[in-house]
């Protein structure tokens, strides 16, 4: 649940981010009304608790892979959820950027589409690393809540044989396991950034 989550949400969050931060004022196609339709979508998705969005989305997951509960209704949930995180996440990252750099790379003829892919990305790739990396945190963390709607997981395995049969063992088992998966995640995430940033 948590790859398929992290590839599909990070490529529509990353798509979506570089829209937010392009036609933003003084973006590189800088278009207001676009701008304010992105940004109120974002803002609408975003604050929603995870517990509540897997519910409100059910009728969506029915069109989009044919059932409401389950594996794949969680990875539609979590990749919607994870698409308006990374979003956020993508734009401020790319805000980072000095917007000199981007002129500069303008002013020797370079196309925006060009200075998007070649000098606006890869300047903030390091922060984007450590950004995906507190997004794949996340998402594990809102993966446990799949047992609300059947969904499986080490979450669903901690509250079915753990909390609700009084087995703190199984339950810890779990909670160390996760804890382990996120502690490996973050430390990659650490090491590639740097890394990067080297480069």
């Amino acid at each position: 649940m948590v790859s398929i989550t992290l590839v599909l949400g990070g490529a529509l969050g990353m798509l979506l981010g570089l829209a937010l931060q392009l036609t933003k004022r003084g973006g590189l196609y800088a278009n207001a009304p676009a701008y304010v339709l992105l940004n109120t979508l974002v803002n609408f998705f975003r604050p929603i608790p995870f517990v509540i969005f897997i519910a409100a989305v059910q009728p969506a997951a029915r069109l989009v892979v044919g059932i409401g509960i389950g594996t794949r209704a969680v990875v539609f949930a979590l990749t919607l959820a994870a698409m308006f995180m990374i979003a956020r996440i993508v734009e401020q990252n790319l805000v980072s950027v000095s917007p000199g750099v981007i002129e500069a790379a303008r002013a020797m003829g370079a196309s925006r589409l060009r200075v998007t892919f070649t000098v606006l990305v890869p300047e903030a790739l390091g922060p984007l690393v450590l950004g995906f990396t507190f997004a794949f945190v996340a998402i594990v963390d809102a993966s446990a809540i799949a047992g609300v709607i059947a969904g499986g997981g080490l979450g669903t395995f901690a509250q079915q044989y753990g909390y609700r049969q009084f087995d703190w063992v199984v339950t810890w088992t779990a909670v160390l396991l996760l804890v382990a998966i996120v502690q490996l995640a973050q430390l990659a995430g650490n090491l590639l950034a740097r890394k990067v940033l080297r480069t």
